[in-house]
């Protein structure tokens, strides 16, 4: 009896090493076949990947929400990019992006951001435009280097206060993360299809890329862990940075009335963006869940470049500055 135990045992560890070692095979083998869209710079000694199409001023800077890649902007950059140049990027860990040390607050991704921009030789003017938790880092990175700043793009974004509400929901999957890191490292991921899934319609052309898609690497769950474990600090070095004068806002929200499993807080939240700039505007997407760079890439691709054109004085500037529309 002993034997056959300690023979299933050994059978069990042997097949769990061999799916482990394919998971690992597999991401390195798509990495290999779909290289980056964009390019790798050092930055602190580690490699970012910054992805630049179009061209003109001000530059665009994409960042995306938790746990995501530069990928999610696949809807919305290639239609930018005919206005003027636009920069997606992976934070540390993400997409092509080396994991680095340190703590993922806003205050250390401003830096490497501006690292980054830095190092690839792209000075201002930028408009920042980011999802979700990227609200923290573009406030942070405002703060930090406002000269080089002329606007932002908020897609419902997060605030320092919604962050801190979340707080136990947070802690609380970061708990659940223990339990599925080894299902990652084992392939569960690439077992369970979301691996080489097929892009969104609207996203041919990135299908290659999806191949070698950030969410099968077996260290995510650890990466994305990370990113949450630096909400707290996040909000409270963002709750610190006021407000910022006349600075062109553009605020995009999604549908209150859409069930989402993904939200940004409620209404209050987003209505309380408005208070950072005189020159504020808020957009509510009608129809659009929290991705709403996926549901309503129409909306952006339409009001965007006007704000750009704005911005570049091209364009008569708006006459509801802290209004709220539907669209």
């Amino acid at each position: 009896m002993g034997r056959s135990l300690g023979g299933l045992l050994l059978l069990l560890t042997f097949v769990l090493a061999c799916a482990a070692i394919y998971n690992r095979w597999a991401f390195h083998h798509y990495r290999a076949l779909y290289p980056p869209p964009g390019r790798l710079y050092r930055v602190d000694g580690f490699n970012m990947h910054l992805y630049c199409t179009g061209s003109g001023a001000p530059t665009v800077i994409l960042e995306s929400g938790v746990g995501d890649d530069s990928l999610k902007w696949g809807k919305v950059q290639p239609e930018l990019s005919k206005v003027t140049r636009v920069c997606s990027y992976d934070r540390a860990g993400l997409g092509w992006s080396d994991p680095q040390p340190g703590i993922r607050d806003s205050n250390s991704i401003a830096d490497q951001l501006h690292g980054l921009l830095a190092a690839a030789g792209i000075g201002g003017p930028h408009v920042l435009m980011g999802h979700s938790i990227a609200g923290l880092h573009m406030r942070a990175y405002v703060s930090k280097y406002p000269q080089t700043v002329a606007g932002l793009v908020l897609v419902d974004v997060g605030t320092p206060s919604q962050i801190q509400q979340m707080h136990q929901a947070t802690e609380q999957f970061i708990h659940q993360l223990v339990w599925i890191k080894p299902l990652m490292l084992l392939g569960g991921g690439r077992l369970a299809g979301l691996c080489g899934a097929t892009p969104p319609p609207g996203m041919e052309a990135y299908a290659g890329w999806y191949r070698a898609d950030n969410y099968c690497n077996p260290m995510y769950p650890a990466i994305y862990g990370r990113e949450l474990e630096g909400f707290g600090q996040s909000a409270r070095e963002v709750s610190r940075t006021g407000l910022f004068g006349d600075l062109p806002i553009l605020i995009f929200s999604r549908d209150p009335d859409v069930k989402s499993p993904v939200v940004s807080g409620g209404a209050d939240f987003q209505a309380e963006l408005k208070k950072l700039s005189s020159r504020s505007r808020r957009i509510i997407a009608r129809g659009s869940t929290h991705y709403i760079q996926l549901d309503r890439a129409d909306l952006l691709n339409l009001e965007v470049p006007i704000f750009i054109r704005q911005v570049r004085g091209e364009a008569p500037q708006p006459t509801d500055y802290g209004a709220t529309i539907i669209e």
